[in-house]
């Protein structure tokens, strides 16, 4: 039995330097995880100088130890969200997601990164134990989300265990090792420092410095992303006060092969206390499943062992007589009191994120990409939603309208998912952002029964309108263009009509 993880194994050998020389950069990265060197590629790009640094080996920490699923659905569930933080801010934590997701597609598509990225339906699942009010509260969480603009369904029966379930359509998965390995490099060849077996010890603040391997690192900007924050040039009380809001878990996983075909390639998770996550791969004349789960917290389990036997268990029971199981490994998750990272400035200059729970990798990402918006000056609309030190969030927060410029909410109606392409599902009267031969439309069907198909595209600048479904009009949620039913324009600043497309 194998025990490093898959993405280990099967990544590249990629190598940095060690610290050798005295530098004074703009931004200091401290952890080589998807974090930091989310944050470093960006700053990069940028323009800021940047040096990470690493006290092992490039995404040998958590980072290459995860499954690696990307989704915008939290660990904490959405209706408790709701409860916790108030509509807005539940929405916001889903879109925060969707951005990060959005990030690594673009990020992908922008290095030329071979990392497997492909997309899968993922399913939130009743628990085998759960009862009928859980089935209820899957059907309303689907609602939900489809009312916040997410491609979410309830059905009846999911893969596997046949369990009601909430669908939701094109999550992402990818080799977490081959994408942070590929941001490295990309990193250097922008000219950016990238270190290796290079541990920060001592942080002085007057001037700003970082002491590794009798070297120093003076810098303006400084991310510490080492999954368990370090102190850096915080106070002692500080960081002692937010280790009281951390609790760190262990968790286990399992992969095996199976014959090609024998599952859809998807991501499935359960509402199991701790839950199980599985995720399949194609690989050829073979796939891939990966099972985890088994969650405890750190140094609490005295048999270890006995995790991953329980997971082996759950596996031959979910796909009986054809799994092989060949590795095992295990990581560990950082949760946060109240279910929602921290993300943010923790003093003048200085950055951290942690609590991801079990989204390391979206969460990750974006604490990457609000490293960067902190260290350039630019707006973050998550930026007091994962505050470190987050108080009261305002009930009246309308962050849509507030932060409709930023470039998630610009591009968002393209990321989102259309409707089926049944143009006989309109009703007179109705309004549908559709699908059709695979383009996304505005389609209305007026009262006598015509048809009108429109480009969703606001010509203003290129957001996706919505149905007003009182009003019979569509509006441009990112700078309020108005637009008859038919496409006409009612009020600015779009000075022109939707595009009539053939129906």
């Amino acid at each position: 039995m194998k025990t490093n993880s898959l993405w280990v194994e099967t990544a590249p050998n990629a190598a940095f330097p060690q610290l050798d020389r005295e530098l004074r950069v703009d931004a200091l990265i401290i952890g080589g995880g998807i974090t930091g060197l989310t944050a470093g590629y960006l700053l990069r790009k940028a323009g800021l100088t940047v040096a990470v640094v690493e006290r092992g080996r490039i995404g040998l920490g958590e980072t290459g130890h995860t499954t690696a699923h990307l989704t915008y659905a939290t660990d904490e569930r959405l209706l408790e969200l709701v409860k916790r933080f108030g509509r807005n801010h539940a929405h916001a934590a889903w879109d925060a997601g969707a951005s990060a997701m959005a990030q690594v597609r673009a990020i992908v598509e922008e290095v030329g990164i071979d990392c497997e990225l492909s997309t899968a339906p993922a399913f939130l699942v009743a628990a085998a134990d759960a009862d009928a009010e859980e089935t209820e509260r899957l059907r309303e969480e689907a609602a939900l989300a489809s009312e916040f603009g997410f491609d979410a369904t309830f059905i009846e029966r999911a893969p596997l265990t046949g369990r009601p379930a909430l669908r939701l359509a094109n999550q992402l998965k990818f080799h977490p090792l081959k994408y942070v390995q590929a941001l490295a490099r990309e990193i250097v060849r922008l000219g950016g420092h990238v270190f290796e077996d290079t541990e920060a010890s001592t942080f002085t603040d007057d001037p700003r410095r970082v002491t590794a391997r009798e070297h120093s690192i003076a810098f303006d900007f400084a991310v510490i992303a080492t999954h368990v924050p370090l102190q850096g040039n915080t106070g002692t009380l500080s960081a002692v006060l937010l280790q009281t809001k951390l609790a760190a878990y262990s968790t286990y996983a399992i992969a095996a092969r199976i014959p090609a075909g024998a599952l859809p390639q998807m991501l499935w998770w359960d509402t199991a206390d701790p839950y199980l996550y599985l995720r399949v791969d194609r690989h050829g004349a073979s796939d891939s499943v990966i099972l985890g789960g088994e969650d405890h917290r750190t140094g609490q389990e005295a048999d270890t062992i006995d995790c991953f036997q329980r997971l082996e268990r759950k596996l031959r029971a979910i796909v009986p007589d054809v799994a092989v199981v060949e590795r095992r490994w295990s990581g560990q998750v950082i949760e946060s009191v109240d279910g929602l990272p921290y993300i943010g400035e923790v003093g003048n200059g200085q950055f951290l994120a942690t609590g991801f729970a079990g989204n390391g990798m979206t969460f990750g990402t974006l604490a990457g990409m609000m490293a960067c918006d902190a260290a350039t000056g630019a707006t973050n609309p998550w930026r007091d939603l994962f505050a470190v030190e987050r108080k009261t969030l305002s009930a009246t927060w309308d962050y849509v309208r507030e932060n409709s410029a930023y470039p998630f909410y610009l591009a968002k109606g393209h990321l989102a998912g259309a409707a089926s392409d049944d143009l006989a599902s309109l009703a007179p009267g109705c309004g549908k952002i559709l699908k059709l031969d695979g383009k996304k439309t505005a389609a209305f069907r007026d009262d006598a029964g015509n048809t009108h198909i429109m480009s969703p595209i606001c010509p203003h600048l290129g957001c996706v309108v919505r149905w007003n479904e009182a009003e019979r009009t569509w509006d441009c949620p990112c700078h309020g263009s108005r637009f008859q039913a038919t496409g006409e324009v009612i009020a600015g600043p779009a000075e022109e009509d939707l595009e009539k497309l053939a129906p």
